[in-house]
């Protein structure tokens, strides 16, 4: 982390700021974590039986999810019932109390509940509330449960990776992580809207419509010309040479260049092609792309005669962008993260776990790592805190609403 100057050690800017989300799975789980890294309280409403499904995923962390812990960090969790008509002055007193409310329920549940965005806002203008879904309200698809694989798979996310005659899914849950940083930044922008009118927000965001936005230049290419470019497995559709080559000790470096510049340095003083630069055949991007294969079969002759860190010493002494292909296990001890103290720790039901930074860096503020919660752990001190007395807790546990 940054300097901080002495003495100083500022709360963070979303300190003070209750956040209550009935979340399960990644889009609202991973919104409401970037909240909590921010300083706001966050008070995750879990079902008493099941919890947020994400906790039994795996047990690879030591007993945890992997997927849970890196959630729902910085969290304190509340189990309730919501559904139970006993469950209802809980919810009502959770409600008076909180700034913002994130909701990712199955499709017609928060509506019923009356938990849903605009419900919520009329009750309350000055709530920001947010609804996160996989296909928005309104369309023939708002009905539908969604995942980050069929999401990606409607919105052409998946016929945009692999190859054309093997498509699929990104390893990163790009919707849903993509939706999560949609609706921190509408709240975001929300609660700054609230600090000078008064009035919250009703928001919406959707897991297709942030998928489809991130398409970006591919939609509108199909758009404007009724075709698409096919993927080509690590490379890229619209630059070259720009992919992954075999190095002479067994591993794989990534290569790109951007521009025409780049292309130059590339042949010129990282392979040693003038006669390459010099083609006119090769002296634009799109030339260049109609000629992949024979870009990446002149770097492929170059690359199998050194090795993977000498490659890369020379593409930086020539101002060519270059990579590592990493496994992820390789990525666990990479040197950029621990040369930086990414890694930390924070507490948990199984004791200390690992946990990265937020990527978010700046000295103002101090950034919070508290614990991963157990299933309700903080239900009693939360209801204390909303002023249920034991008898009545008692009560709400023998209704079943806890």
């Amino acid at each position: 982390m940054p300097d901080r100057p002495a003495g100083q050690d500022p709360a963070p800017p979303l300190a003070g700021t209750v956040v209550l989300s009935f979340e399960q799975a990644v889009s609202a789980p991973y919104c409401t974590r970037m909240l909590a890294d921010l300083g706001a309280e966050v008070i995750k409403v879990e079902h008493p039986r099941s919890g947020d499904l994400t906790r039994w995923f795996d047990d690879a962390a030591d007993g945890l999810s992997t997927y849970f812990v890196w959630l729902n960090r910085n969290k304190r969790s509340l189990t309730l019932d919501c559904k139970r008509p006993e469950a209802r002055p809980v919810l009502d007193r959770l409600l008076e109390r909180a700034d913002v409310v994130v909701q990712n329920l199955a499709p017609g549940s928060a509506r019923r509940l009356g938990l849903d965005a605009p419900t919520l806002v009329e009750r309350d203008p000055s709530l920001v509330a947010v609804d996160i879904s996989g296909y928005g309200t309104g369309g023939p698809l708002d009905h539908r449960r969604a995942y980050d694989l069929l999401v990606q798979a409607e919105s052409g996310s998946c016929a945009a990776t692999g190859r054309a005659d093997a498509p699929a899914k990104p390893g990163i849950p790009i919707a849903d992580i993509g939706t999560a940083m949609q609706a921190a930044a509408g709240i975001m922008a929300a609660l700054l809207g609230r600090a000078r009118t008064g009035t919250g927000a009703a928001l919406q965001v959707s897991m297709f419509d942030t998928a489809a936005d991130f398409l970006g230049f591919a939609l509108l290419y199909a758009r404007y010309t009724g075709e698409e470019r096919a993927p080509i497995g690590m490379s890229s559709p619209i630059v070259a040479p720009y992919n992954a080559y075999p190095t002479r000790d067994g591993r794989t470096v990534v290569l790109g260049t951007t521009n025409d510049a780049e292309w130059q340095r590339l042949a010129r003083d990282l392979i040693g092609r003038p006669d390459l630069a010099d083609d006119e055949t090769l002296a634009t991007t799109p030339r260049r792309c109609e000629q992949r294969d024979r870009l990446d079969e002149a770097i492929t002759a170059w690359t199998a005669t050194l090795d993977l860190a000498e490659i890369c010493a020379r593409a930086d002494a020539a101002g060519i962008g270059n990579a590592e292909f990493n496994r992820v296990t390789e990525v666990v001890d990479h040197p950029q993260l621990t040369a930086r103290d990414r890694w930390q720790q924070v507490g948990s039901p199984a004791g200390p776990l690992a946990s990265l930074l937020p990527p978010l860096i700046t000295p103002a503020w101090r950034t919070p790592l508290d614990d991963v919660p157990g299933l309700g752990e903080h239900t009693a001190t939360i209801l204390t805190e909303l002023g249920f007395t034991p008898e009545a807790q008692d009560d709400l546990r023998q209704a079943g609403a806890l």
